[in-house]
């Protein structure tokens, strides 16, 4: 009796860390990134609490600011209510900026933890994709945070007197924020969960948030505090797109969001990418 003998088969070693992206072309690189950018949108799609942030959020920090603080600090600027309205919407339009962008480091953060980035480690993909994907996404999703934050910006009574000085504010933001996502993708990837990564994120953005011009004109605040915002990215964002949208001075805001954005990127993006190359 013979037994019957199989030919072995020669199976290919999984590429070794770094390995693939020297392997894949740009078109590759292209397609890849399209696919991961359908594969976070479907997930949001069967996630739709995924979403809350971008669509409540403008809505209640928007209808709470006006109607609980604009009469007082609306007072103090000459105007009222109204005049409030015009001064904390581009306010607003920054703090988005910054709050959207917290959720990339979450979300990476998630896909370690359930295992997705081991699944992707398997696949010849690029890793630059993954990471371009989720970037893409969240630009989007803070595109729809700023259409919602519009909308009802003119529902409480703001008056855009500049449409291009608005795309141009809205343009200045996503820089801002694409900047900022280098710093929690770091975090989210060195993080050992997603709640450390969003008490991080908390204890960063909020003195940045309210030791701004966001909310209330700093010209009554102490003279280190003062001092402080004036160099704060997010005043200087604030500032920028209130100049844009509805006029007043733009220049020192404009430079000090741009110095912060090609900063931020320029520092942390290398950091970013070495440390999720290493754990992916």
């Amino acid at each position: 009796m013979t037994t019957a003998t199989t030919a072995p088969v020669d199976i290919p070693p999984a590429p070794l860390k770094g390995e693939a992206d020297d392997r894949i072309g740009l078109r590759a690189h292209a397609r890849h990134t399209g696919a991961l950018i359908r594969r976070n949108l479907l997930w949001i799609r069967n996630n739709p609490e995924s979403m809350f942030d971008a669509l409540l959020m403008p809505i209640v920090f928007t209808l709470l600011f006006v109607y609980v603080f604009g009469g007082s600090i609306g007072q103090a600027l000459g105007g009222g209510q109204d005049a409030y309205v015009q001064y904390v919407i581009p306010g607003m339009l920054a703090m988005m900026s910054m709050t959207i962008a917290q959720a990339v480091g979450t979300g990476f953060n998630e896909d370690f933890q359930k295992g997705i980035m081991d699944r992707f480690r398997s696949l010849p993909i690029g890793r630059a994709s993954v990471l371009i994907a989720k970037i893409s996404v969240e630009l989007l999703r803070m595109l729809i945070a700023t259409t919602v934050l519009m909308i009802v910006a003119v529902l409480v009574g703001f008056d855009v007197v500049s449409w291009s000085g608005l795309f141009a504010a809205v343009g200045l933001s996503a820089l801002f924020g694409f900047g900022v996502m280098w710093i929690f993708l770091t975090l989210g990837v060195t993080m050992k969960s997603a709640q450390s990564v969003q008490a991080m994120g908390f204890l960063v953005m909020m003195p940045l948030q309210f030791g701004s011009s966001i909310f209330a004109p700093t010209a009554s605040m102490p003279g280190w505090l003062e001092a402080f915002t004036r160099y704060n990215p997010l005043s200087g964002l604030a500032d920028a797109a209130r100049g844009l949208m509805v006029g007043g001075p733009i220049a020192h805001g404009l430079w000090v969001t741009l110095a912060w954005s090609v900063g931020l990127t320029v520092v942390m993006a290398p950091i970013a990418i070495r440390k999720f190359t290493n754990k992916a």
